[in-house]
């Protein structure tokens, strides 16, 4: 017999009309007419099922029992028994409803926050960054980095590392860097000679500190060196804190990259 079919009387809706207005298949109603849990009160002449404001109401209470994870048996059930409070279970049910929505909500925030760590890599608030990293620090960094090199494994490393920090790991990391970076400065303005031991003492402590963002070769870390002379804002950096210091610390780096057996001026990344 045809699903849906024009009827006769207009005291009732077919099954296809009936599925399109409550959201369900023509099929789900021939089921739940099958088993008993909504059967339509009316016929066409022809015996097209026709379905009234009462059944559709029906309907609507199979839907949020079954939204709430009844069973169509224990369904049928409740709608059926007599000594059933059906204002008392729609309140109930109702109740049950809010909750939800708010675990819901609660986890769509959860998740909100689990994309963004994702996407910056850093689960700080720009205040915290800039109390963490120095005043000097731009929050935005963090997005041109992603835009520069989002697209290589070594985001990805850094992105998963960071992701789990806390303000905490944060500041231990900003705190060394700092100091190396004042090892660094001392360094040149005494007149430390790239290649000699405590020169190449601090450029492996330099590979370290990039290591715990991503694993940092020495032919990485020579691209790095050559990125800070040509970058204005780390030359500013850098000869901020002593004059000459960027220069002094590419040449400190490919130092120690050719005693690893890298050529620096023609090292890539790996």
């Amino acid at each position: 017999m045809p699903n849906d079919a024009p009827a006769q009387e207009t005291d009732g809706l077919t099954v296809g009309r009936t599925a399109t207005l409550v959201g369900v298949s023509v099929k789900t109603l021939h089921h739940w007419d099958g088993i008993g849990l909504v059967r339509p009160s009316g016929r066409t002449w022809s015996g097209y099922r026709l379905y009234s404001g009462d059944d559709v109401a029906r309907i609507h209470r199979v839907l949020v029992y079954r939204e709430l994870g009844f069973p169509l048996a224990e369904i049928g059930r409740l709608l059926d028994d007599p000594d059933v409070d059906a204002r008392d279970h729609l309140r109930r049910q109702r109740s049950e409803l809010v909750a939800r929505i708010s675990r819901l909500e609660t986890m769509v925030g959860a998740v909100d926050r689990m994309l963004e760590a994702s996407r910056t890599g850093m689960r700080l608030t720009p205040e915290q960054q800039v109390e963490i990293f120095g005043d000097d620090w731009q929050p935005g960094w963090v997005d041109e980095a992603e835009e520069r090199w989002g697209d290589t494994a070594q985001w990805a490393q850094y992105a998963e590392r960071a992701a789990e920090r806390t303000p905490a790991d944060w500041q231990r990391i900003a705190d060394t860097t700092h100091d190396l970076e004042r090892d660094f400065a001392a360094a040149k303005r005494a007149g430390v000679v790239p290649g000699s031991a405590e020169a190449t003492a601090l450029a492996e402590r330099h590979r370290a500190v990039l290591s715990g963002y991503f694993d940092c070769t020495h032919a990485m870390q020579a691209c790095i060196g050559r990125m800070f002379v040509d970058d204005p804002g780390y030359v500013s950096h850098y000869d901020g804190l002593a004059p000459g210091l960027t220069s002094w610390l590419r040449d400190v780096i490919f130092a120690n990259a050719r005693a690893h057996g890298v050529d620096p001026e023609t090292a890539t990344w790996e």
